[in-house]
């Protein structure tokens, strides 16, 4: 029995590696299978330009108060909208609906969130959910700053 324990042990940690191995090439081959995938999809979508400027859509300087109150902000955005009938709907309210959700958003939020590229993506996609919510018609397929200017009062 002192003989083949050693043998024992050897073979239940090759049977674990290999196994291990296995479980690792596994999942390489479905993240390389959803990249390729995403990949493809992405350029299947890619659009020309007279494509983009047909579905966005721009809102001119914003001046409001931020969250920390001894900071001023002055933003412009872009949007890009899901298709044409969307733009249309969107040109109609932008002034009435979508700036005074982006005034009230940006009441809530402190500089310091504003101050790095995560802080603005985490923005604008707050933004795009806050505002597809009041869309009549069509999405919102992104939001993103034109200029953005941080000011302490």
């Amino acid at each position: 029995m002192k003989k083949m324990m050693p043998w024992l042990a050897t073979m239940l940690l090759a049977i674990t590696l290999i196994v291990v191995v296995v479980f690792v090439f596994m999942q390489g081959q479905n993240g390389n299978k959803d990249d390729t995938h995403t990949a493809a999809a992405s350029e299947a979508k890619k659009m020309t330009a007279d494509e983009i400027v047909e579905v966005s859509s721009e809102l001119g300087e914003i001046k409001t108060n931020l969250a920390d109150t001894d900071h001023v902000v002055v933003v412009s955005f872009s949007f890009k909208l899901t298709d044409k009938t969307a733009k249309e709907d969107f040109e109609k309210i932008k002034e009435i609906v979508v700036k005074p959700i982006i005034i009230q958003t940006l009441a809530d939020t402190k500089s310091e969130e504003l101050a790095t590229a995560k802080g603005r993506i985490l923005f604008n996609e707050k933004l795009t959910g806050l505002i597809n919510e009041a869309l009549p018609e069509g999405n919102l397929s992104s939001t993103s700053f034109s200029s953005i200017v941080i000011a302490t009062m």
